[in-house]
């Protein structure tokens, strides 16, 4: 009995030696992540409140739809379709809350298909067929950095660079450094703007006394020249507040000070950190896939297939 029992237990575990042999990266992935074929994303809607489930790979289609132009480049598409898988499984895997991500910018956007008709009306069905192409031509890809999967933060448009995580958040990661991204300047209909308020506008934002005069001192910036905090009429603020107060794109930004009014000049589009969306699209025109994109702009990473 003992003979036989030892044999069948050889019959089973030896296949499973080979498979694990040839096989080991996969199964590492497999047994940190499980299975994610089946994997369903819950999604907490915005506007109803309601929790929904969607298929991952239908949830990655919704959110490059929401968040990508689908008239970029197949390969820009194809590298947000991978960024916004891996950020939507570690939220999953590290979320506490009864859902896994909001549908809106707080983590990335998500629109369903009659959301897609009224945004591309008559070009519906051929930028559907672009966005399920470049999520299809990637499924099951994220991005890993020692075997984990990255935070995989996105934005709109650079200032020319993208910023280092820890200048923007509390955290400092490796694959989240600032590169040159040069593209995003002839690309981005968004890399320049500007907001002209009143000088009392100004103060009473900033909770300052209106009747004063205004005086800018200390302003500190970041490598990149995103403003971290200045002092305005001897308090500091950070550039966070002054974005937010002011509904400034970014905070790479200038002020200037007339006899009546303030004017801001911003430069890029987003808090700056990770893959630039119109920078990856700049690459993309100039021949680059998205393997190489990712690579760019999350240094040190890999892209594994894990379904």
């Amino acid at each position: 009995m003992k003979k036989i029992l030892i044999f069948t237990l050889m019959i089973v575990l030896i296949p499973l030696l080979i498979v694990g042999l040839s096989n080991s990266e996969k199964i590492l992935y497999k047994i940190k992540y499980g299975s994610i074929n089946n994997k369903v994303i819950k999604v907490k809607r915005n506007l109803t409140n309601e929790i929904i489930e969607v298929p991952l790979e239908k949830y990655v289609i919704g959110v490059v739809a929401g968040e990508m132009p689908a008239s970029f480049n197949i390969e820009a598409l194809k590298a947000q379709a991978v960024a916004s898988r891996t950020y939507a499984l570690k939220k999953s895997q590290n979320q506490k809350n009864d859902y896994d991500v909001l549908d809106n910018s707080s983590n990335q956007v998500y629109i369903d298909y009659d959301q897609m008709k009224d945004k591309w009306n008559n070009n519906y069905e051929s930028y559907l067929k672009k966005i399920e192409q470049a999520v299809n031509e990637t499924k099951g890809e994220v991005i890993l950095y020692n075997n984990d999967l990255i935070d995989a933060m996105f934005f709109s448009t650079s200032n020319g660079y993208t910023e280092n995580s820890g200048d923007v958040f509390s955290t400092s990661l490796p694959y989240l450094v600032s590169v040159k991204s040069s593209w995003d300047k002839e690309e981005s209909p968004v890399f320049s703007s500007s907001k002209e308020i009143t000088k009392k506008e100004f103060l009473f934002n900033l909770g300052l006394d209106t009747n004063q005069n205004i005086y800018i001192t200390d302003i500190k910036k970041t490598s990149t020249g995103r403003i971290k905090n200045l002092v305005i009429n001897g308090k500091t603020f950070e550039s966070s507040k002054i974005r937010s107060a002011f509904g400034l794109k970014s905070t790479s930004f200038t002020i200037k000070v007339d006899s009546d009014k303030v004017t801001f000049y911003v430069n890029g589009y987003g808090h700056g950190v990770g893959m630039s969306q119109y920078g990856s699209n700049g690459m993309a025109k100039n021949g680059y896939d998205y393997k190489q994109i990712l690579n760019y702009y999350y240094k040190d990473c890999e892209i594994k297939k894990i379904n």
